[in-house]
């Protein structure tokens, strides 16, 4: 029997396509966003650069290049740009939908085994969204790592005791 080669399993950035395919992601669908009657209003005042910064942290949890981290900011702070913003679970539902909608659009691969990890991370992230926008303060520590995502795992999200 012939030996098989040792293949390296991409990351799901690396699936994806890269920055350049996470950045032209985010970039439409903040667009999108601010034509949008139920998340408008959420995203009304937000900075120019936000739509970067939110593709340079998806695309390190998603096991790209640590520019959020080393340049932009940390899970710790991302968590905190939520606390008290009282998001509503229509409001996230239509962020799912919506974000979803913007990746078949930009042509995000759309095999089965990449879309069940990035639905995944985005159930995941949306809903600890949602639970953080409620709080005024939440007890994750200033030094918590990045999450990562996987193929089937995660690795590394902070789980408070």
């Amino acid at each position: 029997m012939e030996a098989q080669p040792n293949r390296t399993i991409p990351t799901l950035y690396e699936w994806a396509g890269g920055m350049e395919k996470f950045e032209a992601w985010t970039e439409l669908f903040y667009q999108r966003v601010h034509q949008d009657s139920i998340l408008e209003p959420v995203f009304r005042s937000m900075a120019p650069e936000h739509a970067r910064h939110v593709a340079h942290f998806i695309a390190e949890v998603f096991r790209g290049p640590d520019q959020y981290s080393r340049e932009e900011g940390s899970h710790y702070e991302m968590i905190h740009k939520h606390l008290g913003k009282h998001l509503t679970e229509t409001q996230r539902k239509r962020w799912i939908e919506l974000i979803l909608d913007t990746a078949d659009t930009i042509g995000l691969p759309d095999d089965p085994e990449f879309r069940s990890a990035l639905v995944g991370y985005l159930e995941w992230g949306s809903r600890l969204a949602v639970i953080n926008s409620n709080e005024e303060s939440v007890s994750e520590p200033v030094d918590a790592p990045m999450p990562t995502w996987g193929w089937g795992e995660t690795g590394g999200p902070y789980i408070p005791s």
